[in-house]
């Protein structure tokens, strides 16, 4: 476990890094929106306001942005404040939004949660019916390092031993799991998908490639406004 440590640090500051990097597109994506309507309005799925710190101070305020932040049903949310308004709902069932009635969607980290890979084409599907534009963010599969147990090669194992493992050892972010049942979900709450995939949810895309020194760790599937 001492390598995984290391990694994990090692990663942890290079995401510092990254997501400094990774706004970039995002910047230009909201700047020329502002250019066009005079303000901006962005649906953030399975957000959370702290993210959008890696934005500079008062850019926000600047470019008069507003933020919904969308999380699941049994969310404990925080009371609304500008430039933020917190909803409950289904990421793969936005029908409480009209068609394009956001001029960005937003999701990071988020469409390898939703579930098996019917629902992650309804969730891709969704974000293209409420917004212009979106800017999406995945995990790559062939990185050998699963992000949210941080354990070399752990989601590369057969999924009998992902579970023996959850149900008998504390990993990254997972705690040890109390049942086999728990254990399961934990294994199964995180579909990672690889470049082909990604591309296949996302097909009007332009797909970036984030990289941890040569590896491809992770992709952005960016759409801008027809």
């Amino acid at each position: 476990m001492a390598i995984a440590k290391i990694l994990a640090r090692a990663l942890t500051d290079y995401g510092v890094r990254m997501r400094t990097k990774r706004v970039v597109p995002l910047l230009e994506m909201i700047d020329a929106t502002f250019e066009a309507h005079g303000s901006v309005n962005i649906i953030d799925i399975g957000g959370r306001e702290e993210y959008w710190e890696i934005v500079p101070p008062g850019y926000l305020e600047q470019k008069q942005v507003s933020i919904t932040i969308v999380n699941l049903p049994g969310t404990n949310l925080p009371e609304d404040y500008a430039p933020f308004k917190f909803v409950t709902a289904d990421g793969c069932d936005l029908s409480a939004f009209e068609d394009k009635s956001f001029h960005i969607a937003h999701s990071n980290s988020v469409v390898e949660h939703v579930g098996d890979w019917d629902r992650m084409s309804r969730f891709s599907q969704e974000l293209a019916r409420v917004a212009q534009s979106y800017f999406v963010q995945t995990p790559n599969f062939w990185f050998p390092l699963e992000p949210h147990c941080m354990t070399p090669f752990f989601h590369w194992l057969p999924k009998p031993l992902r579970v023996w493992l959850v149900s008998r050892l504390p990993l990254g972010h997972w705690r040890q799991a109390n049942s086999i049942d728990e254990a399961v979900r934990m294994v199964e709450s995180a579909r990672l998908l690889n470049q082909m995939m990604f591309q296949e949810l996302f097909q009007e895309t332009k797909v970036l490639t984030e990289r941890w020194l040569v590896l491809p760790k992770s992709f952005i599937a960016i759409k801008y406004c027809d």
